[in-house]
């Protein structure tokens, strides 16, 4: 959200005039060292002061609420509030290294397994990092799979023996796409590198 945008109506939502918030000297202040919304007296409109950033303030997590108290001076009255930040998928996957050398002999047997680098994307849940594709080839297919910290990683599988002889470097396009709509997707080059 943009800076100034509606958040909530307080006044509607506590049930009192909007006169009454500045009468009653109505203030927001947020939980954390940063002010984060603004209250307006005069409607009774919460909005954020300064556009949000959920991965900013909520990295790698799938919630994000904030917290905020509205304080009340005459008389001295407490309301605390929460605000949840919903994820958008603002964010493509990114890998480490553009691209990726693999040294491989051509006595390699077919079936062997190769770790490739996982991207990662700032965006969590369905706007994640979801899936891993390969450009077409005649030697690797990729195996998917999810390690226990939740992270998708994909690895290179020998389809069919190497031979040096007839090619001395294979490149692949490595794709990671997300899940969100439009999905977003990053890239790496897969540089296999065939070893006598």
């Amino acid at each position: 959200m943009e800076t100034e945008s509606f958040v909530a109506n307080i006044a509607n939502d506590l049930g009192v005039a909007p006169s009454q918030l500045a009468a009653r000297k109505a203030r927001v202040v947020s939980e954390g060292n940063e002010q984060l919304f603004r209250l307006n007296r005069n409607t009774g409109v919460l909005t954020v002061k300064e556009s949000l950033d959920r991965e900013e303030l909520c990295p790698q997590s799938d919630t994000c609420t904030l917290f905020f108290k509205i304080f009340f001076e005459n008389p001295l009255q407490l309301i605390r509030g929460e605000v949840e930040v919903r994820d958008v998928n603002d964010n493509s996957p990114v890998f480490p290294e553009k691209e990726i050398v693999l040294e491989i002999l051509e006595t390699t047997s077919p079936g062997s397994r190769f770790p490739l680098e996982s991207a990662r994307d700032k965006d969590v849940g369905s706007n994640g990092l979801q899936n891993y594709s390969l450009g077409s080839n005649s030697h690797f297919s990729l195996a998917l799979g999810t390690g226990k910290d939740g992270v998708k990683y994909a690895e290179l599988v020998l389809e069919r023996q190497l031979d040096r002889e007839e090619q001395r470097e294979l490149n692949l396009l490595l794709t990671a796409t997300d899940g969100g709509s439009p999905p977003r997707s990053g890239t790496a080059q897969v540089r296999i590198v065939v070893l006598d």
